[in-house]
């Protein structure tokens, strides 16, 4: 019974969600009745099991309404960026095979733009207005029944964030059981972290990104509260915790590095006796800045480590990340293994090589059967293109990922470990560390820094930034040189894009290749 109409059913004036800014609630009975009447509606343009569903919407009241909608008629359902061009979210419609495309007025010109880029759309939609060559379907939804099909689960069709490159679709294999069955996801959230009816979840990230998708999905189907911010504010989502009393809430390191920079007045200024959990993910964290954040939260602060893909998750919680500082867990799903660059060897604890995971969930990258192939060893384990490293007992270690890794004068450099320290700094807000070309060693480090509103970027400040790398880290690891950027390319959901920065650095026609291209070409 894990769907939101079977608590309409139950309780259905309980808040299935609010809007963190404005108040606003949506009733269990107002998502169920909708999701309903947006599957028959689907249904009525002749989209069937299978077929595909993009959806360009905001964080907005009605996003879940259409999720449920095509998760309830066997539908594939595809969110977009709403940061992506026009031209970067028609490659999404057209790769993903969607058939129809749901926006809103506040997507207009974006929508506008996509017409001509999407044959292949047969039916757009639009929430809360009109917009020429939509149907509006605030007009049409309440001509439909809301009553439930008869049908298996649709599933989310996810795309990466794009930071190397063209973003990967997933595409999962459609579930067999019923609408209301229990997904692996909902049981895992109820294992690691007491998900349950009473959960109230604070959702700080935009709701196409896979990870807030999928969370709140879960937290609706067991009966819970999501709270929805429409854009991450450090402040904002500090009164959020005390206004709804949140019990559980996701986030990323650089929203950690936020809360920890506001005044200390301001930090204190603010309940949070009713967080539970607090997770993270999506990038390493900080030693440093985890130390902290228990220090202010207490021991609620819980980790994993997992894909768009799924391939396999780790898991650690507070008591054994300050036993195994650095950690992101051991295995909670699959069976990890440490490979070298071939993915045919496995290595040793404590040698940084390839993540794979053999046993977890099977992914194919749609329409890319040489990506796929990649992502594969003769062994069938996957890999997502991490680079870690276990300890003796079994403890992950992300290191990098494999596109990141600088080859200086043949030596493998993790520039993570200096962008690490970098964002420790009380005058910086963000930082990139990267691979830039160096004559005679093939590449060099190169730190570009965000610094904090009010200081001045200067060449005092680089050379403070550079005695601060070289106090704290072995020399060849630090940056050679530092530039200044006002506001680094980082996506909401904190990942950054690395190659947007990097690619003003390296020559058109000599860009940074692969790592084993690189490698094979390191000589001496």
């Amino acid at each position: 019974m894990f769907h939101p109409r079977h608590h309409a059913a139950a309780h259905p004036d309980k808040p299935a969600i609010v809007m963190a800014a404005t108040g606003e609630t949506v009733s269990y009975a107002a998502l169920a009745d909708g999701a309903a009447r947006c599957a028959q509606l689907f249904r009525w343009l002749g989209l069937k099991r299978g077929d595909g569903v993009a959806m360009l919407i905001e964080n907005h009241r009605r996003f879940f309404e259409v999720a449920w909608g095509a998760q309830s008629a066997g539908l594939y359902f595809t969110p977009i960026s709403t940061l992506l061009t026009a031209e970067e979210a028609a490659y999404v419609v057209n790769d993903s095979g969607s058939s129809a495309l749901v926006t809103t007025v506040r997507q207009a010109d974006k929508a506008e733009a996509l017409r001509p880029l999407t044959p292949g759309v047969g039916h757009r939609l639009v929430l809360d207005g009109a917009l020429d060559r939509h149907l509006s379907y605030d007009a049409v939804i309440e001509r439909f029944p809301a009553e439930p099909l008869d049908t298996t689960q649709g599933a989310p069709m996810l795309y990466s964030s794009g930071t190397t490159g063209r973003p990967k679709g997933v595409r999962p294999r459609l579930p067999d059981g019923p609408v209301d069955a229990e997904t692996p996801l909902a049981a895992a959230l109820t294992r690691l972290y007491g998900f349950s009816s009473k959960t109230v979840y604070l959702s700080t990230a935009p709701l196409y990104h896979a990870a807030p998708l999928k969370f709140n999905m879960a937290v609706q189907a067991l009966g819970g509260t999501s709270i929805i911010m429409d854009k991450f504010d450090a402040e904002a989502a500090l009164a959020a915790i005390e206004r709804y009393r949140v019990t559980h809430a996701q986030w990323v390191p650089t929203m950690f590095i936020r809360l920890l920079k506001l005044p200390d007045e301001t930090r204190a200024g603010y309940d949070l006796s009713s967080m539970e959990k607090a997770i993270h993910a999506a990038a390493p964290c900080p030693v440093d800045i985890k130390r902290r954040m228990i220090d202010w939260w207490g021991p609620v602060i819980h980790e994993y480590y997992s894909g768009t893909e799924s391939n396999g998750l780790c898991a650690i919680g507070p008591e054994e990340w300050l036993a195994h500082p650095g950690s992101v867990g051991r295995p909670a799903r699959g069976e990890l293994h440490i490979m070298d660059e071939t993915g045919e060897v496995e290595l040793p604890p404590g040698e940084a090589g390839l993540i794979f995971f053999g046993g977890g969930s099977v992914f194919e990258y749609h329409n890319d059967p040489e990506k796929t192939a990649r992502s594969r060893n003769s062994r069938g384990w996957t890999t997502i293109g991490d680079i870690g490293f276990v300890d003796e007992g079994g403890y992950l270690y992300l290191s990098d990922r494999r596109d990141n890794v600088i080859v200086s004068g043949g030596v493998n450099i993790y520039p993570q470990e200096a962008e690490n320290l970098l964002v420790t700094h009380p005058k910086v807000a963000d930082a990139a560390v990267f691979g830039v070309p160096n004559a005679e060693f093939g590449e060099e480090v190169k730190a570009v820094v965000q610094p904090l509103p009010g200081i001045v970027p200067d060449a005092a400040l680089a050379q403070e930034l550079l005695d601060f790398c070289r106090a704290n880290l072995a020399h060849y690891k630090c940056p050679r040189s530092v530039d200044f950027d006002p506001e680094l390319p980082r996506h909401p959901t904190g990942k950054l894009y690395k190659r947007l920065i990097r690619d003003r650095y390296w020559p058109k026609t000599n860009g940074p290749t692969s790592l084993a291209e690189r490698l094979s070409g390191v000589k001496g």
